[in-house]
């Protein structure tokens, strides 16, 4: 979905209020009912995820950290069938998932006698039962499936719908008959920075050309998208050419402005695409 800045805006303007949790996500979705799931929540976790950056050292002092601890051991204490740390995280404005890392990597230290390593506490945090305190686990646990921008299943997800979506569009291109390398087979050819899609012949899309495609499963917003172009779009133009990048779940409609210098933005897979082919044909 290609969405008007000031658009953008006003969903942007209604998610500060918001916190990283699915019942959240149901309220953004009743608010914009015009626009998918799927749009929303990435416009959300990209937002949230800015926020984030600019407060997280906070929470990372050494005195804040005791304070969050000594505050979830008094309250598990009292009350250890509760959701402390899911109470805790939204009381204190913090994702729940990030919170539950820093509760448990500060009981890893009391329990190892130091630091612990971050293979360790990474495992933990994907599999809580492996926490030797079942409150704990429990809590960490209820974080972790209760947030929706950050934590193991968050990653997870965004791991397997990233992969979906080059899929379908290596179905997309196979049902136009179109001949290409995947990124995979571009990495074994010796390639490091590589888009997903290099065409081994050249189509043209509302009249650009297009070498190669590059999937992206979330919303383009100018952050984002920024960093993108510096750090990959311009590099894959210098090397193949102009592009094509497929964002699934909608940009900023303002952000395609660099059609005539060979980066081309879509939200969906092109139907309108003229191949060598056709124009021999018409010739």
């Amino acid at each position: 979905m290609r969405l008007a800045r000031a658009e953008y805006k006003e969903i942007v303007r209604w998610t500060e209020q918001l916190r990283p949790t699915r019942q959240c996500m149901k309220m953004l979705k009743e608010r914009f009912p015009n626009h998918s799931q799927s749009t929303l929540l990435s416009i959300f976790s990209l937002e949230y995820q800015k926020r984030t950056k600019r407060t997280i050292s906070r929470h990372h002092t050494p005195d804040v950290i005791e304070s969050h601890y000594q505050r979830y051991l008094s309250k598990a204490k009292a009350h250890p069938t509760a959701p402390i740390l899911l109470e805790l995280a939204n009381e204190v404005a913090l994702s729940p998932a990030l919170m539950a890392r820093i509760i448990l990597d500060r009981f890893l230290q009391d329990l190892e006698g130091g630091m612990p390593s971050k293979t360790v506490l990474n495992s933990m945090l994907k599999e809580p039962s492996l926490i030797p305190d079942q409150t704990l686990a429990n809590n960490v646990y209820q974080c972790t499936i209760n947030d929706c921008c950050y934590g193991p299943l968050v990653d997870c997800i965004k791991h397997s719908i990233g992969q979906e979506h080059e899929v379908l569009l290596r179905d997309k291109l196979r049902e136009r008959n179109l001949s290409f390398l995947d990124e995979n087979q571009l990495r074994a050819m010796g390639y490091d920075k590589t888009p997903d899609i290099i065409l081994e012949v050249p189509i043209a899309v509302e009249g650009h050309t297009v070498h190669w495609i590059e999937s992206k499963a979330s919303f383009g917003d100018d952050h984002s998208h920024r960093t993108y172009l510096n750090e990959q779009f311009w590099s894959y133009w210098n090397r193949f050419g102009p592009g094509l990048v497929i964002y699934w779940y909608g940009f900023i409609g303002e952000l395609d402005c660099q059609r005539d210098r060979g980066i081309l933005l879509k939200d969906c897979f092109p139907t309108d695409i003229v191949t060598l082919c056709h124009t021999a044909l018409q010739d």
